[in-house]
């Protein structure tokens, strides 16, 4: 099943003397539990091309079509709406809630998108321990290092279980030890079916994914699949080693 699809996307700037193209005509296919990496130099369109498939940069043309329904045509309210519902979305530099805790920068988005109190911080709790944040839930963001804000941004776009999790550079500003964590609970995710689409620069975290699509000048110059050895029958698995 295709979870998200893109149609010849193009995304233009006009706000300066010259119409600068950022993104020239994508054509992208997600499927149900795929985990795809997105790479490329610096202004190749990366970001650009994850904030328009999670709405918050509007396209200039093309189409984009999420769980088989068209998504761009959608007003900013729709777009939230299904932002809360369907879409879940970490951040290079968190944007977290300021004035509310660790637990409940967590919680909210699953409360929002109609989970039980009970359900929602049985959710923030699990998320909390995988990123080894349970002693900091009751911190504010301010009082958090860079790593530990990465973090809770990703417990919390997790929160309400989201059909699609987008991810710009979410270890982009993370020492060894914190990407580890990140990245464990990302491979944890995925093998429990999440699709996640992830822009990095950083080719050791892109080989968690299943398939790279590389990007240059805005356009897609290579979309394959990642070779990976299967682990020995009765191992461990596959081991994140990023020292």
């Amino acid at each position: 099943m295709t979870v998200l699809k893109t149609v010849n996307l193009v995304k233009i700037y006009s706000g300066g003397a010259v119409p600068v193209p950022a993104v020239r005509g994508v054509d992208l296919q997600v499927d149900d539990g795929e985990f795809i990496a997105i790479m490329g130099p610096s202004g190749s369109g990366k970001s650009t091309l994850i904030h328009m498939l999670g709405g918050l940069d509007a396209r200039t043309s093309g189409e984009i079509w999420l769980d088989g329904k068209r998504v761009d045509t959608l007003s900013e309210s729709a777009w939230a709406l299904l932002r809360r519902k369907k879409v879940g979305f970490v951040f290079q530099f968190f944007n977290l809630v300021a004035n509310m805790t660790v637990a409940d920068n967590v919680e909210l988005p699953a409360l929002l998108g109609g989970a039980s109190t009970k359900d929602a911080r049985e959710r923030r709790e699990h998320l909390l321990e995988a990123l080894n944040l349970t002693e900091r839930a009751d911190a504010a963001p301010a009082q958090l290092s860079g790593g530990e804000q990465q973090r809770v941004a990703l417990a919390r776009a997790l929160a309400n279980k989201p059909s699609l999790l987008l991810a710009d550079e979410p270890t982009g500003n993370l020492d060894s030890r914190n990407t580890r964590d990140v990245l464990r609970l990302l491979s944890e995710v995925h093998r429990d079916g999440q699709t996640i689409v992830m822009v990095t620069h950083d080719a050791r975290v892109a080989s968690l994914a299943d398939r790279v699509v590389s990007l240059l000048d805005g356009e897609v110059v290579d979309d394959g699949k990642i070779a990976r050895r299967r682990p020995a029958k009765g191992g461990a698995g596959e081991v994140i080693d990023l020292r």
